[in-house]
């Protein structure tokens, strides 16, 4: 690669790990951060391998200062239609994000999944699956690990499996994965995509570097995606297009029917499992399971390896995680439920009268569909953060009970509020619909907080 001259953008989990890979690449690498305030000292006391990077902050990075670089790499959390990108982009830099530089500088095969809800769900599961098959298995990306990170020591044997948000997808290039899937599409994140066809456009760039025999895995149910794999294949040069479904049985593909899974491909039907033998709830995790098993099959595992994956697997924590039981109340981690979408989901996945904990940050989401799937389910909805009075005021003008509609001031008041309403048979579920921020750092530490709440209630 000839250019040599790095501005990593962002100075957080993935910015640093993707300084880290250009400094063992030998590249002459520079930090930034839009923080003034950012303590220069502090960020070389956590990271030695930075001691010798020249760190830039706020106004510092100058637009006189850009032709020192040839390549800025973005964090995640950096908006690729910022004002000061798009003056790199004037100024002739190639703007990448993390996943591209780690796809460019590692090896191996990488299998990559995106949609707006399962993604950490499936991604888990496949590299479950990967790890039972496969010595060398690496679960990144948005799921925790930057995929940076991993990239430095991958081999041409190293299966990557990688969790891919939108904002990662932005700003691909060569980013090339041997298989593909784009889980569900909804609206989420408009706050930052602006509209739900910049959104659709970015999921859909998971699959715009693959090629011919490989393959693009897509939700059947979903008119977007489905309208997306006609597309596919339709294209000669493109990837294939493999479908799954809950709602159909599918002349090639994976499907749900009569409470199994079973896979029809060139080698006839075969049943992958019954659904009762898995540990996970809910439709929406049949069609996350679906999805990882038909990534693993076209990589070579075979159907008794994914079997024994499949019934062993549990629950990824905070979404829809189980977490005790007291007085006969059952209680429920959704805390990952950040969007509308996502929450639905674990409404539906509830068999038992259930109290709702909802409300957060505004990414500017609508509440309605959420609160029709309710459908006489919730008994109480307990709302907090900046959405709750929004919250409120749809789910009344959905008809929803006003009086069944608590507003509380902090998660313990209602988690507290939920178990004194709460009988014997009932659910308590955390399922905001909202991102945690404003409250919360992220969603991990409210479901933790959640957690230690329960079990410290009296019986």
């Amino acid at each position: 690669m000839k250019e040599e001259r790095f501005l990593v953008f962002g100075t957080g989990l993935s910015g640093i790990a993707a300084a880290e890979l250009l400094i063992k690449e030998g590249k002459q690498v520079t930090l930034y951060d839009g923080n003034e305030e950012l303590s220069v000292e502090e960020l070389r006391r956590k990271h030695p391998g930075l001691s010798k990077t020249p760190v830039l902050r706020g106004a510092e990075l100058t637009g006189e200062r850009l032709p020192d670089f040839d390549i800025v790499v973005l964090s995640p959390g950096v908006p690729s239609d910022l004002p000061l990108v798009e003056q790199m982009r004037r100024a002739g830099l190639t703007v990448w994000g993390e996943i591209e530089l780690a796809y460019r500088y590692g090896k191996g095969r990488v299998l990559a999944i995106t949609g707006t809800n399962g993604k950490t769900t499936t991604t888990t599961l496949l590299g479950k699956i990967m790890e039972a098959a496969f010595s060398d298995v690496r679960v990144v990306g948005n799921i925790g690990v930057p995929y940076t990170r991993m990239a430095a020591d991958a081999t041409e044997e190293s299966v990557i499996v990688a969790e891919i948000s939108s904002f990662q997808l932005e700003t691909v290039d060569r980013f090339c994965p041997q298989v593909s899937a784009i889980l569900n599409i909804t609206p989420d994140h408009l706050n930052r995509h602006h509209t739900m066809e910049n959104y659709i456009a970015a999921k859909k760039r998971i699959a715009a570097g693959q090629r011919k025999g490989q393959l693009c895995v897509l939700n059947y149910e979903d008119p977007v995606l489905y309208a997306f794999g006609e597309q596919l294949k339709s294209s000669p040069d493109g990837p294939r297009a493999l479908y799954f479904s809950s709602g159909h049985v599918l002349e090639e593909g994976i499907y749900l029917e009569d409470g199994a899974i079973f896979y029809r491909g060139q080698g006839g039907i075969q049943k992958v499992c019954r659904v009762d033998e898995l540990q996970i709830i809910g439709r929406h995790n049949y069609e996350n399971v679906m999805a990882a098993c038909a990534m693993a099959l076209q990589s070579g595992v075979s159907l008794e390896v994914i079997h024994r994956v499949l019934t062993e697997f549990q629950a990824v924590e905070h979404r829809i995680e189980y977490v005790t039981t007291k007085r006969g109340v059952r209680f429920y981690n959704d805390s990952k439920g950040t969007n509308p979408d996502a929450a639905i989901q674990a409404i539906r996945a509830m068999e038992w009268p259930t109290l709702l904990i909802g409300g957060g940050y505004d990414k500017e989401s609508d509440y309605d569909l959420w609160i029709r799937a309710f459908e006489g389910k919730v008994k109480k909805l307990v709302l907090l953060g900046q959405t709750r009075e929004k919250i409120q005021r749809t789910a009344m003008e959905c008809g929803f009970p006003g009086e069944d509609i608590i507003l509380a001031d902090s998660l313990a008041e209602a988690v507290d509020a939920c178990y004194a309403n709460a009988k014997s048979g009932d659910a308590i579920l955390l399922s905001p619909a909202c991102a945690s921020w404003g409250m919360f750092d992220n969603y991990e530490q409210r479901g933790n907080l959640f957690k230690e709440m329960v079990r410290e209630l009296k019986e």
